[in-house]
């Protein structure tokens, strides 16, 4: 074969392998590919608005929800938790990655959650679940587990008796008005090409509420229940994502596990551990600058607190950025110093002006110990379909929401490389193009 010729058989190699495989991962591929879960390549409908930042507002409407329940999260206690009433219209501003579970194995879009430890999925004869569930009965290595084994004390929401023997069941709620009752079990879990044996996860029987990730959650937490604790050698407490944008058409995201193929010249900071939600990723947010100018900020509301859990957390399932509301006050009344007005609110926006002011917007940088974050334009304004109208796209936390906790949302993340390194507290940032 001359050399044009392996050019041209090549060239068409590759566009074959593409056309089998628009969607996610390659079978020769190490990484998981990460999804927005309206996207094209994702099983779930999307709503319809009539414009992208309608969207967005869609998707943030669960926000404060997610807030008030984040800020409610308590380390892992044997108690009960009542299931929740009533049926809401699903609405999940998330990200989805393709999995599989059981031997053979059921495929599953499952939702990251960094906040979050337990994994769990619909199963078969759920109730309020939706038609795609794991079939436990299909699955050679699957296993129920038992009120006795270590596992079950990590659950929160568990309903064991307190003399004998009974499989591990428990009730949880998710998202601030949803509510799953499930059984925990183990099986098979398929991640790419490697396989977490003996992975435990809930397998749930009923959901209250429209939080629920239809098909299922991935705990990427700090507990000991999370797919990196369980994961044991196997990633060595690593792993890192770069979401990409919510307009994203494929699958275009990265979900790396272990440490290696992480980026080798990585700014971090440091991780920080609240004993009082053990889950939750902390940072020490420093200050943040609009434009040039670093936003006065009384201290205290910055400051890490371990023993009341304020302070600043990274999470994949918050869409838009939420500072405590004197911080997203600073920020606001020195951005619109900048910008010509007037300024109106839509939805929960309230920093919208006309687009061509655009230009001489001042870009936020958020400062942690050891780095800062400059958002580029696309993480910092969202705009009208009829793209006359931009707005600032962060917000403060809900007015019901005490616990002085800011959260860092996957808007803002989108295009970036969030590096987490649980063994050795850290956790770096780096612009890459997702999309």
């Amino acid at each position: 074969m001359d050399f044009t010729a392996a050019i041209l058989f090549l060239a068409l190699l590759i566009s074959s392998t593409e056309a089998l495989y628009p969607c996610g991962s390659q079978p020769d591929g190490s990484d998981l590919s990460v999804i927005p879960i309206y996207g094209k390549c994702s099983p779930f409908n999307p709503p319809k608005p009539d414009s992208w930042l309608n969207t967005v507002i869609d998707m943030a409407s669960k926000d404060p929800a997610r807030v008030k329940y984040l800020s409610t999260l308590v380390a892992q206690k044997t108690t009960s938790v009542p299931i929740a009433s009533g049926q809401q219209v699903l609405n999940i501003g998330n990200y989805v990655v393709r999995v599989k579970i059981g031997t053979p194995g059921q495929l599953m879009f499952m939702v990251l959650d960094t906040s979050n430890d337990v994994a769990w999925v619909p199963c078969s004869g759920c109730t309020g679940c939706s038609a795609t569930t794991f079939s436990p009965n299909t699955s050679t290595s699957y296993g129920l587990l038992d009120c006795s084994l270590p596992q079950c004390t990590h659950v929160r929401g568990l309903l064991c008796p307190a003399t004998g023997t009974a499989t591990c069941s428990f009730n949880q709620s998710y998202g601030g008005d949803s509510s799953i009752s499930a059984q925990l079990v183990q099986d098979s879990l398929i991640l790419a090409n490697d396989i977490v044996p003996d992975f435990a996860f809930g397998c749930i029987n009923s959901i209250s509420g429209g939080s629920i990730p239809p098909q299922g959650l991935l705990g990427l937490g700090r507990g000991p229940m999370s797919l990196i604790s369980q994961s044991g050698a196997l990633y060595s407490g690593v792993f890192s994502y770069c979401l990409p944008s919510f307009k994203s058409y494929y699958f275009s995201g990265s979900l790396k596990l272990g440490p290696v193929g992480q980026p080798k010249n990585i700014r971090t900071t440091p991780l920080l551990k609240s004993p009082h939600r053990p889950s939750l990723y902390y940072v020490n947010l420093t200050g943040v600058s609009v434009g040039r100018v670093q936003v006065p900020i009384a201290p205290e509301y910055l400051a890490f607190n371990p023993t009341t859990g304020a302070g600043t957390i990274i999470d994949s399932g918050t869409v838009v950025t939420r500072f405590v509301q004197p911080i997203y006050t600073a920020i606001r009344d020195e951005f619109v110093k900048h910008v010509k007005g007037p300024f109106t609110t839509i939805g929960v926006f309230d920093t919208c002006f006309d687009a061509t002011a655009e230009a001489e917007a001042p870009l936020i940088t958020l400062h942690f110990e050891g780095l800062s974050m400059k958002l580029p334009m696309e993480n910092s304004f969202l705009h009208t379909s009829a793209g006359n109208r931009a707005c600032l796209a962060m917000a403060p936390v809900p007015d019901n929401v005490n616990a002085g906790m800011n959260v860092i949302a996957n808007l803002q993340q989108q295009n970036h490389r969030i590096l987490f390194d649980v063994i050795n507290s850290r956790l770096g940032i780096a612009r890459e193009a997702c999309n």
